[in-house]
């Protein structure tokens, strides 16, 4: 059944970012002040600060003068992104809740595009899309595009998200009291737990695909390295999500088949050398499904977050 259009009454709108010891803070900052605010709404910007120290603390008030929405800054210590993200859950104020990634800047129609297909949908998250913007990588890497971001459909429906791009409706029953695993704040993962709890809870997720946030692909990132530990422990998040769920294939079928798959992505992967940009593709949708493997038999995801990103000077 197709959901009913909603006309939404006076909406206040906060946007969260949560950081990290990130310069790049300073810009998505700059991004958001030049966005155009949807009408008959009012916005107001979360800074969740998850350094040990008030790092950003300078940055932001030397910000104010320039932003035109007000800001709240929390320091919410330490190292474990899930802190952060529930942090700007616990002091959002508003029906409706956007998270972007404080190394993004928003196009300025970002939000209003949000808002448009929440009430044109009558949804309860709305992702939009990331483009990457690629520096010095490599040319197969530009090509595949592997850094980029959108949603996965399965069987016509969105079935899970990221905190990248995505729009929250607060007072949705399925979101309502609900929060970011603590034990996956050191990993990575706690988006994807979070929006597939959420909607096997009954929360409907939608896409906005022009509402576009931008992200470099900073040169530690640029490599096959960076992209393999993603993927394995994102595998490993699904795998882990797959086992919770008692509807399933048996454990050992679910594994026989996510082997089966590593070990075609691996032949493919071999069968397209002479094409870098396909190969990588399969190379690394190989060591996904790997991670899979892993998450099903109970191995706890790689840590990913808590540490400064490494740049080259």
């Amino acid at each position: 059944m197709t959901p009913t259009p909603q006309t939404l009454p006076f909406s206040c709108i906060d946007i969260a970012v949560c950081t990290f010891r990130r310069p790049e803070l300073e810009r998505t900052l700059r991004s958001l002040a030049a966005i155009d605010v949807p009408a008959d709404s009012s916005v107001r910007i979360i800074i969740a600060d998850n350094d040990v120290v008030p790092s950003a603390a300078g940055l932001v008030e030397s910000l104010r003068a320039e932003i035109p929405f007000g800001i709240d800054y929390v320091h919410c210590p330490a190292s474990n992104i899930s802190i952060a993200r529930n942090a700007c859950l616990d002091h959002s104020r508003g029906e409706f809740l956007a998270f972007i990634d404080d190394d993004e800047t928003a196009s300025p129609e970002w939000l209003a595009r949000l808002m448009e297909t929440m009430s044109e949908t009558a949804a309860d998250v709305v992702l939009g899309p990331v483009k990457a913007q690629y520096g010095a990588a490599p040319k197969w890497m530009r090509r595949a595009d592997l850094h980029s971001t959108g949603p996965v459909w399965v069987g016509g429906e969105i079935r899970t998200g990221y905190t990248c791009n995505v729009l929250l409706r607060l007072t949705a029953r399925p979101i309502v009291g609900r929060r970011f695993s603590l034990s996956l704040g050191r990993t990575g993962g706690e988006d994807t737990e979070y929006f597939s709890l959420a909607n096997r809870a009954g929360a409907r997720i939608a896409f906005a695909p022009t509402a576009w946030v931008h992200e470099p692909v900073t040169e530690n990132r640029a490599t096959f390295g960076w992209l393999a530990k993603r993927r394995y422990r994102m595998g490993q998040t699904h795998g882990r999500l797959l086992a919770g769920r008692p509807q399933n294939a048996g454990r050992a079928a679910q594994v026989g088949l996510a082997a089966a798959k590593s070990l075609f992505c691996a032949g493919a992967c071999v069968a397209t050398a002479m094409l870098p940009a396909r190969g990588y593709g399969y190379a690394l949708r190989a060591i996904m499904h790997a991670g899979v493997v892993s998450g099903l038999m109970g191995v706890r995801e790689i840590e990913q977050y808590g540490l400064p990103e490494t740049r080259t000077p």
